[in-house]
Order: structure tokens, then C-alpha cells, then sequence
């Protein structure tokens, strides 16, 4: 695989980003949602390059040492390429040197590729959210990081 970059989210990244969730997710942010989050301090927002292209994103936010997770996405061409990966391992360090407590998430509860990464990286289960996604209807898991 050639060089990844791991870097804060920025203006020029918007158009790639939008696209990426158009693909990703069945109810995607915003072109102007994402960029809302340039300015917004508790927002936490990486983007992966490899080669010069986006290969995907992550973004959290932070409060009180409490870190949520709100997306992360990597274009189909880059998965499996532990891209993922990387992105999780850099919320992750964000949310260390930030003092935070834990870092959570939810995941759909069939998305057993997900789940096996956050497992490895040593999430654990801490509850279920009952019909949490639409189209299709499904619960999430909580899956949380205790630091």
C-alpha cells in the first residue's frame, strides 16, 4: 500500500468528504455540515490520504472528557487497506492527549467488520441503542474505550 497521511480535516477535503458519505451512509452529512465542524471547537476531524487522494475520515467530539464518535467512512477502493484503522487509532490519541476519560460509539449490529476493528482496538460493548438507524431500521451497539 502506498503512504498514508493522517491529518485535521480542512477546507479543500469538503468536496471529497460529501461525496464519501453520499457513498457510506443512507442519511449523509452535509457538504455544509461537514464544513460547520472546521469551526466548531469541540470538534475533532481527521482525513486519510493516500497517494494524494482521500481515502477516507473520522470525526469526534469532545466534552468534559467524554469523546463520542459521529462518523467514520473510508471510499470502497481503500477498505481493507487499514485505513480504518488508522483513522480510529487517530481519534483515539486525540481523545488521550485531550484528557479524555473514554471514547464511544455506535455500530450498526450487523456491520461485524466494524465491530471486529473496534474489538481489536479494545472497545467493549456498554449497551444497545433499540432502532437506532433508519433505512433499514436496525439497533446499534455502544461500543465504548475506558482509558
Amino acid at each position: 500500500m502506498r503512504d498514508m497521511t493522517i491529518s485535521a480535516m480542512e477546507h479543500k477535503d469538503i468536496d471529497g468528504l460529501a461525496r464519501l458519505e453520499k457513498i457510506c451512509f443512507s442519511t449523509p452529512w452535509t457538504r455544509a455540515g461537514l464544513e460547520a465542524e472546521l469551526s466548531f471547537p469541540p470538534a475533532v476531524f481527521i482525513v486519510a490520504h493516500i497517494g494524494g487522494e482521500i481515502a477516507g475520515y473520522a470525526g469526534m467530539h469532545r466534552a468534559a472528557g467524554e469523546c463520542y464518535v459521529d462518523n467514520v467512512a473510508v471510499f470502497p477502493e481503500f477498505r481493507r487497506q487499514g485505513v480504518g484503522e488508522e483513522l480510529m487509532r487517530g481519534l483515539i490519541l486525540r481523545a488521550r492527549e485531550n484528557d479524555g476519560e473514554f471514547i464511544s460509539l455506535e455500530v450498526r449490529k450487523s456491520n461485524s467488520q466494524a465491530i471486529e476493528l473496534y474489538s481489536k482496538l479494545g472497545f467493549v460493548q456498554a449497551g444497545v441503542r433499540r432502532d437506532f438507524y433508519d433505512k433499514p431500521r436496525e439497533d446499534a451497539l455502544i461500543l465504548t474505550l475506558y482509558f
